[in-house]
């Protein structure tokens, strides 16, 4: 009796040490398994809209989807033409762009506006087309940033002038045009900041004599959340030309040229995008403020402009 009674408690203990070992095995598998499950890759949003002021930024309109926006650009708040007899510049609208932006693909948007345009150049339609080369993805260190080409094409429908000193004058048909060519190197850093550089050359094919045709211009742009679904936006652009060229156009067209600034707020709400900001740009085009910002923040010539957008859904792709 006492040797079966022995044999069954080491049955026991062999068969509860087998249950343990095969426990703890499974958990090591299960903690092995864990530890090399890295995190579901996912885009980074560096920023909330297609466009900050005078910035383009590298987000996308989907795939499948249209976007209709309205840009305006209101007159000087301070300065000779503004202040209270002006409304503060509410009375005057510098420019206005009404576009739509078409996702053809996940990563091509194709653009299309009609610009009012400010001074000499008015009456300016737009086409363009963004491509997207990289996106920044989430726990992904093999995709750090998200970069954007932009180019665009412009064409003036004003009357053309018969002198050959103003902005409009056109003696060809091509000299009605102008393009862009813009690079967006965009990151966003955790919840805290989205940075963005934008190299960009502007192409001009009627200027004034004495003015140059090609302009380089460095811009930067960023992104702070500041409360909830308030955001500060900022972006600038600094055009480089040869102080023998600014000089010379001051001495004999009175013509100023300063950097750009733009300073706003961002409320983002379901369905669209809708800002708030400052600028000392008169215009919205690339084209043009790049190449004639005349107007200084320091001596209160900045306006307020707003920009609304509205996502539409054109089709759906069938692939889930």
């Amino acid at each position: 009796m006492r040797k079966i009674l022995f044999l069954f408690c080491m049955l026991a203990t062999v068969t509860a040490a087998a249950q343990v070992d095969s426990s703890a095995d499974n958990l090591l598998k299960e903690l092995e398994g864990k530890s090399n499950t890295m995190p579901a890759k996912k885009p980074a949003k560096v920023f909330m809209s297609h466009r900050l002021i005078n910035a383009n930024t590298p987000e996308m309109v989907s795939k499948g989807h249209l976007e209709f926006k309205v840009v305006h650009n209101f007159g000087d708040i301070g300065g000779t033409f503004g202040g209270i007899k002006n409304a503060y510049g509410l009375d005057n609208s510098t420019d206005i762009k009404i576009g739509f932006t078409a996702g053809l693909t996940k990563n091509l948007n194709l653009m299309f506006s009609r610009n009012k345009g400010f001074g000499q150049v008015t009456q300016l339609w737009e086409m363009a087309v963004k491509y997207r080369i990289m996106q920044q993805m989430e726990n992904d260190p093999s995709h750090p940033l998200s970069i954007a080409v932009f180019a665009n094409g412009v064409a003036s429908s004003v009357t053309h002038s018969l002198d050959s000193n103003k902005e409009n004058f056109y003696p060809k048909t091509s000299s009605r045009q102008s393009q862009v060519l813009q690079l967006m190197i965009a990151r966003k850093f955790g919840n805290i900041l989205s940075f963005q550089l934008n190299p960009t050359y502007v192409h001009t094919n009627y200027v004034v004599p004495g003015d140059v045709k090609n302009v380089f211009a460095f811009g930067a742009a960023l992104r702070v959340p500041i409360y909830k679904k308030f955001v500060f936006i900022a972006d600038y652009f600094h055009p480089f030309r040869s102080k023998g060229n600014t000089d010379y156009l001051k001495a004999k067209y009175g013509v100023n040229l300063y950097d750009v600034w733009g300073v706003g707020l961002e409320l983002v709400t379901p369905g669209h995008v809708f800002h708030v900001n400052f600028t000392n740009t008169h215009t919205i085009l690339e084209n043009r403020f790049l190449t004639r910002t005349t107007t200084s923040w320091g001596k209160g010539e900045y306006r307020w402009g707003f920009t609304v957008a509205r996502d539409f859904v054109l089709f759906k792709s069938k692939k889930k």
